[in-house]
């Protein structure tokens, strides 16, 4: 069933609709106007074969995860691809999701690793890009004004086993346990409302 619904796309129009009725309980309009975009490295099962490069960062043979939230830290859209893969280029999966959204976007905001293609192809569609870094005199952990949210979001992926470290043989099951994990979360915020 799990197999079925994923390919379905299931997964992603329940995740929409607990993010959509979350923001209307916290007195938000149903879409974002501005979303937060960020990449987590991920390690993965030995035994996985598709889709593994070394991150020139971690030099690490693994996988990345592309996470676009909104200001509340609710996952919208994932893109998993090869860890080798650059962020901005890589976040290009996400233009047909970020551009079918909604009329209400105008705002995606994330890291220098995103300041190029991707705040080009932004650009086109009269999204603006808005890079938040943290300043070059700070030293140790800073969070950074607006992106510290997607920073938040994936600590949070840290709670969740099936995601901690990426057991998928395919790139579209891991997206699916990313979203699951975001409805799991959505689903214990509105907890209170459905005892009353």
């Amino acid at each position: 069933m799990i197999s079925r619904w994923k390919k379905q796309n299931i997964f992603a129009e329940i995740n929409c609709l607990l993010n959509k009725i979350d923001r209307r309980r916290e007195n938000k309009g149903e879409y974002p106007s501005s979303f937060c975009i960020d990449s987590q490295s991920v390690k993965l099962s030995p035994m996985v074969f598709e889709n593994r490069g070394t991150d020139a960062n971690k030099k690490v043979n693994r996988r990345k995860r592309q996470l676009l939230v909104d200001t509340g830290g609710r996952i919208w859209f994932a893109h998993v691809h090869a860890g080798n893969l650059h962020d901005g280029p890589a976040a290009l999966s996400l233009s047909a999701d970020i551009f079918c959204q909604n009329q209400r976007l105008k705002k995606i905001y994330g890291d220098q690793a995103y300041n190029g293609v991707f705040a080009r192809k932004m650009k086109e569609f009269e999204i603006e890009f808005k890079m938040a870094s943290r300043p070059e005199s700070a030293k140790g952990f800073v969070p950074v004004a607006k992106r510290w949210v997607v920073e938040r979001t994936i600590s949070w992926t840290n709670f969740f086993r099936r995601i901690v470290k990426d057991y998928e043989y395919t790139v579209s099951s891991s997206i699916a346990w990313i979203l699951l994990a975001n409805i799991q979360l959505m689903l214990q915020r509105m907890e209170p409302i459905c005892q009353i």
